[in-house]
């Protein structure tokens, strides 16, 4: 057998008892991911991006291994429920508006301590100063830096829209801003190169585009390096404490480690390796999530159905953001009807030898997006079902 008819034999033998749709993650791929980047990372410590992976019992798992230290948390008040779980050191990934997240957080020296907000504009410390109600608590502070390439005098962009903060002189005037401000403290910078961990440079049947992807990546990077660490150089002029700069992306972990001026790695989706991360050359990982959907038809020769499925990621909507059919190998889509809402028929002469009931495993197209969909998590290591865990949303946290 392939190694893939090899995990699906394992896997449906680990879940026979258990009814589809169900969610799955193998642990030893999980571990074997995590020990993956942690050697990318060349001995600086992983932040975790909890919107990667979405479920406190695998935060605690990646978070008691060497390599890893630290949640990156996307909203104020996942923050604050991490933090009130134990988790002691949680940076808010992206600016809030949480009037009542930023009251609680300022009125509680554990949620301060442990708490790190992002701000990229002044505006955004006026606004937490309104909603303290009397909090008195002061407010970490880590400023977001743009990471986007600008060529031709800025007139061309590639990169995410993200912090109005470009240069270093930009950056180092909103840090003396925050010191000029009582109950406020910087204490790090954030850069994010979505541009460079967050696109695939080896798309399957285009090799041009492909190239091209890999000469912007390399441009990008020799350009942010050196601005990261002129910005790195402002800010400290300002801040001579400064405690983290974070960088990075599952898909750059080793490129961004090996600048000096980054002192921590951001990344979560090579933990679970959705099917996006099939188009990278930076690195390979097993993947480790996956979801089942059982056959519930046989409409004809070559064709089965199966109850779900229409699960898109976020982002730009085409083709690559939806789920893939995994196991059994060769199963596709109808193009006329794709991955639906309530069923989603799958074609290809796999589908003869299954029968009403089997599971038909998936990758979704992301990471942690795959736990809005399911409640739990079932943790599989060999052919056996050693834990069920409760994502976010089974514990009744569906924080956007």
């Amino acid at each position: 057998m392939t190694a893939r008819a090899t995990d699906r034999a394992g896997y449906d033998r680990a879940t026979a008892h258990l009814d589809a749709p169900l969610a799955i993650v193998d642990l030893d791929a999980f571990d074997a991911n995590a020990d993956d980047m942690a050697r990318r990372a060349g001995g600086k410590p992983i932040r975790v991006a909890s919107k990667s992976v979405r479920c406190r019992a695998l935060l605690e798992r990646v978070l008691a291994r060497d390599g890893f230290a630290g949640v990156m948390a996307f909203t104020l008040a996942e923050s604050l429920w991490l933090a009130r779980s134990g988790f002691e050191d949680v940076l808010v990934a992206y600016p809030s508006s949480d009037r009542a997240g930023f009251a609680e957080l300022t009125s509680d020296p554990q949620l301060a301590a442990a708490v790190t907000v992002l701000v990229d504009d002044p505006a955004q410390l006026a606004f937490v100063d309104r909603a303290r109600d009397g909090g008195r608590e002061v407010v970490r502070v880590c400023l977001e830096l743009d990471t986007s390439l600008r060529l031709l005098g800025g007139r061309v962009r590639v990169g995410a829209r993200r912090s109005p903060l470009h240069s270093p002189a930009d950056v180092a005037d909103l840090a003396r801003a925050v010191a000029r401000r009582p109950g406020f403290e910087v204490v790090g910078i954030m850069a994010y190169e979505g541009h460079v961990a967050g696109v695939g440079d080896a798309v399957a049947g285009r090799p041009v585009r492909s190239r091209a992807v890999r000469l912007m990546q390399a441009a990008a990077r020799r350009e942010l390096a050196e601005r990261r660490a002129a910005v790195v150089r402002a800010v400290r002029a300002v801040v001579p404490g400064l405690e983290f700069v974070n960088g990075g992306g599952t898909g750059s972990v080793q490129h961004t480690a090996a600048e000096d001026a980054v002192t921590e790695i951001g990344a979560g989706s090579g933990l679970y390796v959705p099917r996006l991360f099939d188009n990278y050359t930076s690195f390979g990982g097993r993947p480790a999530a996956l979801f089942a959907l059982p056959v519930v038809r046989r409409p004809g020769v070559g064709v089965v159905t199966v109850l779900g499925g229409g699960y898109p990621a976020s982002g730009a909507a085409g083709p690559d953001r939806l789920p893939v059919p995994y196991l059994p190998e060769g199963l596709r889509y109808d193009p006329q009807e794709g991955a639906g809402e309530v069923q989603t028929p799958l074609l290809g002469s796999p589908a003869d030898d299954l029968l009403i009931g089997d599971k038909v495993w998936f990758r979704h197209a992301k990471a942690g997006e795959l736990c809005e969909r399911f409640d739990a998590l079932r943790l599989v290591r060999g052919e056996r079902v050693t834990a069920t865990v409760p994502t976010y949303r089974g514990e009744g946290r569906t924080f956007l």
